[in-house]
């Protein structure tokens, strides 16, 4: 079992950067993919960025293209999005969580993964 505790959140305005973090426990941590997740309040969580286990994949929702980057650090267990360019509708709880074991290819979803963190707050001023 793998837990997860995100960090890095804050209040800045429009326009500003952030950088989350998100600390994992367990051996397994190097070959599970990563997901982060965003929800905003009266929404539903969505996806944001996917990166593989050995960081040579990333993906991201069309909304944060260009402007958010996934990375890992394997032998600090530990993955980190750096998100730039902030606007106010990136406001919301971020999470991540892991690939659900046995799961092939790229996934999407948030029943796609497990193991989630508690969430840290992002909130964009304009």
């Amino acid at each position: 079992q793998v837990q997860l505790v995100e960090s890095g959140g804050g209040l800045v305005q429009a326009g500003g950067s952030l950088r989350l973090s998100c600390a994992a426990s367990g051996r397994t941590f190097s070959t599970s993919a990563m997901g982060w997740f965003r929800q905003a309040p009266g929404k539903e969580r969505e996806f944001v960025a996917t990166i593989s286990g050995n960081g040579g994949s990333t993906d991201y929702a069309d909304s944060v293209k260009g402007r958010f980057t996934i990375s890992r650090d394997n032998d600090k267990n530990t993955v980190h999005l750096q998100m730039n360019s902030l606007k106010p509708e990136d406001t919301a709880v971020y999470h991540c969580a892991t690939k659900k074991t046995g799961l092939l290819g790229v996934r999407f979803r948030v029943p796609d993964y497990d193991n989630w963190g508690q969430g840290t707050q992002v909130t964009v001023t304009s």
